[in-house]
């Protein structure tokens, strides 16, 4: 047994402590074996662990026995993957918020696990138009017949339609939960929750007999929009828990992609502001399949973060400009890199303001220096 895992499962019931925060945690200690045995005096050197919970972590973890826990949990929940776990998904770990435990039930396939088979989320409103519900069927069926797995979050309306879709013409598509795996949410589901876990995946960073409460489902679509390399809003309203799907993986660097429809459609009323906001525009099933189909594979370590370009691809160096540019331009330009870097990056890495960054962005575009990609993204040309 991985003592390791002890140790996730332990620090994932510390109250105070999220999965950003243990992510820093880990990053700091190595492991979370190190890090249950850390002197508060040396918790306080993690990034945003303050003196208060550093010392209601000491007083928690005194009460609580790692490998205990971990048989006594197991009982209920035989089946999750932590980091520790070489199964525990790939591009998952990537992302700022990794959580700590992963339930699964179904058919597990470990080439998808470590990033070699692509997932595309599909999500929306869960009460779409005719419009969004027909195009939410034929993109889901089109992406199964061309080796995608389809990832969703088994909500009424886009979800279902993707789900079942997929599954319709034999496709692999992935479940995620806002509860425990024990309840089905919402319940008329429950026949296409048993065909998923009998031919796909289903997922949840909730232990048995969590109930559908309201903040678990922005929190399940980090984990849709960290599994996907891509994701689709079909339909979404201004207020939609889709948009926080796309904004997560916009954060993450997936791209996003949406259906127009019309201003007057209030359940598409937010596609049109992702489209303004920069999101790529589903124009054809023929069109998008050929842009996805450019997804680069994930076939060795190197290629894998998607939030930051790396520096072990080998890929040539772009020309230098053919004359000067001015500071700020120059700033910027050398900043991009090759290797796509989301809009986010660029400003963080400059120091420059959101209008500096994307009004240099677009200066180079113009002189030929760089090019945008779908999910606000850049590379040098």
């Amino acid at each position: 047994m991985n003592q390791e895992r002890y140790y996730w499962l332990a620090w994932s019931r510390m109250a105070g402590v999220g999965p950003v925060l243990l992510k820093r945690i880990h990053q700091q200690f190595e492991t979370l074996g190190n890090a249950w045995k850390a002197t508060e005096k040396a918790l306080l050197q993690v990034n945003g662990l303050g003196q208060k919970l550093s010392a209601s972590i000491i007083e928690q973890r005194s009460r609580l026995d790692p490998p205990a826990f971990f048989a006594e949990h197991l009982q209920k929940n035989p089946q999750f993957w932590t980091p520790a776990d070489a199964d525990y998904p790939r591009l998952l770990w990537e992302i700022p918020s990794p959580p700590p435990v992963l339930y699964y039930h179904g058919q597990v396939n470990t080439a998808e696990n470590q990033g070699h088979v692509p997932g595309i989320g599909i999500v929306g409103t869960r009460s779409p138009t005719e419009h969004g519900a027909r195009w939410t069927r034929k993109l889901s069926m089109g992406l199964a017949k061309s080796g995608f797995t389809v990832i969703s979050g088994l909500a009424a309306g886009i979800d279902g339609e993707a789900h079942r879709s997929c599954l319709q013409i034999g496709g692999r598509t992935i479940a995620v939960l806002g509860t425990g795996l024990d309840l089905i949410y919402p319940p008329h589901h429950a026949a296409l929750f048993q065909e998923i876990a009998e031919k796909g995946l289903i997922l949840s960073e909730y232990a048995v007999g969590t109930k559908p409460e309201r903040g678990n489902f922005p929190a399940r679509n980090r984990i849709i929009a960290g599994l996907s390399r891509a994701v689709l809003v079909m339909e979404a309203p201004e207020q939609s828990g889709a948009l926080i799907t796309a904004k997560y993986a916009n954060e993450f660097g997936r791209d996003v992609y949406t259906l127009p429809n019309s201003p007057d459609v209030q359940e598409a009323k937010g596609c049109l502001t992702l489209i303004h906001r920069g999101a790529e525009v589903i124009i054809t099933e023929e069109k998008l399949l050929e842009n996805l189909g450019a997804i680069p594979q994930l076939d060795t370590q190197a290629q894998l973060s998607l939030l930051t370009p790396s520096s072990n691809l080998n890929l040539p160096d772009p020309m230098p400009p053919r004359e000067p540019l001015d500071p700020l331009h120059q700033k910027i330009w050398e900043v991009v890199t090759p290797v796509p870097i989301a809009l986010d990056t660029i400003i963080e890495a400059t120091g420059l303001t959101v209008g500096e960054v994307s009004g240099g962005l677009l200066q180079l575009e113009l002189q030929g220096l760089v090019k945008q990609l779908p999910g606000m993204r850049y590379q040098r040309c």
